[in-house]
C-alpha cells in the first residue's frame, strides 16, 4: 500500500516521465503548409492619427497571411464606425451609386492598417453580433436584398478599383454574412436572435440574390460563407443546417467558391471531425472546387457550466498548446484555412495578448511559430508514437533549412507529469547547428540549449501544455 501511495504522489508532482519518439524525414514532401495561423481582425492601433503602435509589429512578425475584419470595433480607436454594411452605408433609403452615400472613413483607416502590415483582408460583408438583449438594430433581411448587393458591389469597388476616391487592394476574398443558423436550431431567431433575424428560407433568398450578383460582377473573385455555426463543444457532427443549405444552394444553381464554418473546442481532434464532414458535403453537393474555412475558433470546454474555466484557460499556457495542436491538426486534413478569433486585445476571445500591455501570451507564440513553418513552405513527413498528447508538423525550404514544430497538450488537467521526447531525423543526424525556443507554463518562446545525443538525436523534456519549435 505505501508503494501505490509513493507512485501515485510521484505522479501528481510530475516525477514520473514519460516517453516519446518523433521522426522527421526532411526528403519527403507531404505538400505545401497552409495557412493555419490566419486571425480575425488586425492590430490594435493605439493612436488612429498618427503612428500605428500596439500590436501591429507582433502582427508583421507571425506571418498570419490573412485577417478577416468581422467585429472589427475592437481593433482600436475606431469604435462601431467600422466594417458593417449599416456603418458604411447608414440610410438605406439613399442611391446605392452615388458615393456621397457612403461613409468609408474609419474602414478605411482600418483597412490600411492591416494592408500597410503586410497582411491580405477577408473582408465580411454584414453586420457584427449584436448580443444585446431586448431590441436589435441591424440584423434584420434586408428590406431589398437586390439593392443590398449593390451597396456591397460599390464596397468591393471602393477597395479594389479605386471607386469613390478608395484604393486598389485586389481583396480576394468577400464573405457574405456571418453565423445565420445560430438561432435556428430552437426558432430563437424569432424571439431573441444575435446575427441574422429571419428565417432559414429568407436567408437562402438573400444569399442567393447576393452571391449571383457579386459573382456576376467580379467573376475574378472569391465570393462565398457565409460563416455558419457550429455546435457545442464536444459534438463531433455539423449542424444540419451545413446540408440543408448547400442543398439549396445547388438546386439554385448559386455560385459558391468557399465555405465558411466556425466551432469552439477543447479537443483538436474534433475540428478533424468537422473537416472532413464540411469537405464530403462540399463534394456532395458539386461545390469541389469551394475552399473550406474554419475562420472562427479559439479554446472552450463549455458555454456553460465550464465557461468561467474557459476564458481564463484561454489566457494560459493551455490554450497555447491547443492552439498549436489544432493548427497541426488542421494541416493534416481538408480545412484549407484556419482564422483564430479574436486578434484584438479588448476582445473577450482574445487569447493572443494582455489586455492592457498588449504584451504577448503562450497563444501568439503558437501562431507566430506557424509563421515560421509557413516561411519555409514544404511540408515534409515527420512521426510521433505518442499521437494522443504530441504533435509533430516539420517543414523545409528549397535551401534544406529545416523547421520542427513539436506540441504535447493535454485534455485532462491532471496529467502533470513531464515528457521526455526524442527527435530524430530519418536519415543524418543534427549537429551543433540546432535552435530551440520553448514555450510553457515557464516560458514564452524562450531559447533554451539544445540536449544533443551521442546518435545524433535531440531530446526535448515537454512539461504538459507546452510547445517547442526546432531550426536547424
Amino acid at each position: 500500500m505505501k508503494s501505490l501511495l509513493l507512485s501515485a504522489l510521484a505522479v501528481l508532482c510530475g516525477a514520473v516521465s514519460l516517453s516519446a519518439q518523433i521522426t522527421v524525414f526532411p526528403d519527403v514532401a507531404v505538400g505545401p503548409v497552409k495557412r493555419m495561423n490566419a486571425v480575425n481582425n488586425g492590430p490594435r492601433i493605439n493612436n488612429a492619427e498618427q503612428v500605428y503602435t500596439g500590436t501591429t509589429g507582433y502582427f508583421k512578425a507571425a506571418n498570419v497571411g490573412y485577417s478577416r475584419n468581422h467585429d472589427a470595433a475592437g481593433a482600436g480607436a475606431y469604435g462601431e464606425h467600422v466594417v458593417d454594411i449599416s456603418i458604411i452605408f447608414p440610410d438605406f433609403s439613399k442611391n446605392p451609386n452615388k458615393p456621397e452615400s457612403y461613409d468609408f472613413t474609419l474602414t478605411d483607416r482600418y483597412v490600411k492598417s492591416i494592408q500597410d502590415a503586410g497582411v491580405e483582408v477577408f473582408y465580411r460583408l454584414g453586420q457584427a453580433i449584436e448580443n444585446q438583449p431586448l431590441k436589435k438594430y441591424n440584423i434584420y433581411p434586408p428590406k431589398d436584398n437586390k439593392k443590398w448587393a449593390v451597396i456591397a458591389e460599390h464596397i468591393i469597388r471602393h477597395y479594389n478599383e479605386g471607386w469613390a476616391d478608395g484604393f486598389h487592394y485586389n481583396i480576394k476574398y468577400w464573405e457574405i454574412w456571418n453565423e445565420p443558423n445560430l438561432e435556428w436550431d430552437n426558432d430563437k431567431w424569432k424571439t431573441d436572435p444575435r446575427c441574422w433575424a429571419g428565417s432559414p428560407e429568407q436567408f437562402y433568398d438573400f444569399y442567393e440574390v447576393a452571391a449571383k450578383h457579386l459573382h456576376a460582377c467580379f467573376p475574378d473573385l472569391a465570393i462565398g460563407g457565409p460563416a455558419m455555426s457550429g455546435t457545442d463543444p464536444g459534438m463531433r457532427t455539423v449542424p444540419v443546417w451545413y446540408e440543408r443549405l448547400l442543398s439549396e444552394m445547388q438546386r439554385r444553381g448559386v455560385p459558391i467558391d468557399f465555405f465558411a464554418w466556425h466551432i469552439y473546442e477543447s479537443d483538436p481532434t474534433v475540428y478533424v471531425d468537422y473537416s472532413n464532414q464540411v469537405r464530403a458535403l462540399l463534394d456532395k453537393y458539386g461545390y469541389t472546387g469551394a475552399e473550406s474555412f474554419l475562420n472562427e475558433w479559439n479554446y472552450i470546454k463549455s458555454w456553460t457550466d465550464d465557461y468561467p474555466y474557459s476564458m481564463k484557460a484561454m489566457v494560459s499556457p493551455k490554450a497555447g498548446a491547443f492552439v498549436c495542436a489544432a493548427m497541426q491538426e488542421g494541416q493534416n486534413c481538408p480545412t484549407d484555412m484556419m482564422m483564430y478569433y479574436d486578434w484584438c486585445p479588448s476582445s473577450n476571445f482574445n487569447g493572443l495578448f494582455d489586455n492592457r500591455t498588449s504584451a504577448p501570451l503562450w497563444s501568439y507564440w503558437a501562431l507566430y511559430s506557424w509563421g515560421k513553418l509557413k516561411t519555409l513552405g514544404t511540408q515534409v513527413k515527420a512521426e510521433s508514437s505518442y499521437p494522443s498528447d504530441v504533435r509533430v508538423t516539420a517543414a523545409r525550404d528549397s535551401e534544406g533549412r529545416l523547421g520542427i514544430l513539436v506540441s504535447r497538450y493535454v485534455l485532462d488537467d491532471n496529467i502533470t507529469a513531464p515528457m521526455d521526447v526524442t527527435v530524430r531525423l530519418a536519415s543524418g543526424s543534427f549537429d551543433g547547428k540546432v535552435r530551440c525556443h520553448i514555450t510553457d507554463q515557464f516560458n514564452m518562446y524562450t531559447e533554451y540549449p539544445v540536449a544533443l545525443q551521442p546518435d545524433g538525436t535531440l531530446l526535448l523534456s515537454l512539461q504538459p501544455d507546452s510547445f517547442v519549435f526546432v531550426e536547424f
